[in-house]
């Protein structure tokens, strides 16, 4: 079924306002009438049964009907991406959303080399993942910040795994013994970190050097690999059943 990210309150029986470009996919990519039935969601209220109530001449009205699931988040995780070109970082959004991160905060390194980011494009990518993935809730976006900036404010009680280019323990193995609780991906940018990042990253406290292997990454390849890691040793995707996350901020 039809599934959609809109953004009014979902309430038994209340309208639900659709973009332009909404409504157009709905009635004329779709083929939707009055009376047909989809999915919607807001990242607050649960997944709604909607019908279309009423097909425009430019937009349609949808009604909620019925809640068919409450509202739940997925672990608390950010992944960081040192900004690289710009269809990799699209690439890395998509599947950040695919892979359950709560947000992609992007960021600018030393050895950057940055490209003019569509923000509004990120974020439509973000929206269209979460809805064919089945998720109730869109990862939030963040402008790029330079890398100090983000250490230097960094949240209490938040862990860093940092995917260090020149080595460290494994993945799975550094994770194994790591604390529960809300996490940060870091992924550099393709001509890594410089000898003094790499200095401060290894002298924080709340940060976990680990290898994603032998090989040489792209940045994309990373940050993959390294949300596919972090789910199956620390996310949803181990105890999917029995473990219970909060919104957190």
């Amino acid at each position: 079924m039809i599934r959609l990210h809109v953004r009014s309150d979902l309430s038994p029986g209340a309208a639900v306002a659709l973009t332009l470009e909404q409504a157009r996919y709905l009635t004329q990519v779709m083929r939707l009438k009055a009376g047909d039935d989809l999915l919607v969601f807001n990242g607050r209220d649960g997944e709604w049964r909607a019908t279309v109530a009423e097909v425009l001449k430019r937009g349609c009205v949808l009604k909620a009907e019925e809640q068919v699931r409450p509202q739940t988040f997925g672990p608390d995780l950010d992944l960081i991406l040192a900004v690289v070109k710009k269809a990799r970082v699209e690439t890395v959004v998509e599947k950040a959303a695919e892979l359950g991160a709560r947000r992609v905060r992007l960021t600018l390194t030393r050895y950057t080399n940055a490209e003019r980011l569509r923000m509004d494009r990120l974020d439509t990518i973000a929206e269209e993942a979460a809805e064919q993935t089945g998720r109730l809730d869109v990862p939030e976006i963040h402008d790029p910040k330079k890398l100090d900036a983000l250490l230097h404010g960094w949240p209490e009680g938040r862990r860093l795994m940092f995917c260090d280019e020149r080595g460290g323990p494994p993945a799975l193995e550094a994770l194994a013994e790591a604390p529960e609780g809300p996490w940060s991906i870091l992924i550099g940018p393709e001509g890594g970190f410089s000898p003094e990042e790499r200095e401060r990253l290894l002298s924080l406290p709340f940060a976990t050097p680990v290898s994603l292997g032998p090989r040489v990454l792209r940045a994309d390849t990373a940050a993959i690999s390294a949300m596919t890691l972090w789910q199956a040793a620390r996310g949803d995707w181990k105890g999917a059943h029995t473990t219970t996350w909060t919104q957190g901020t």
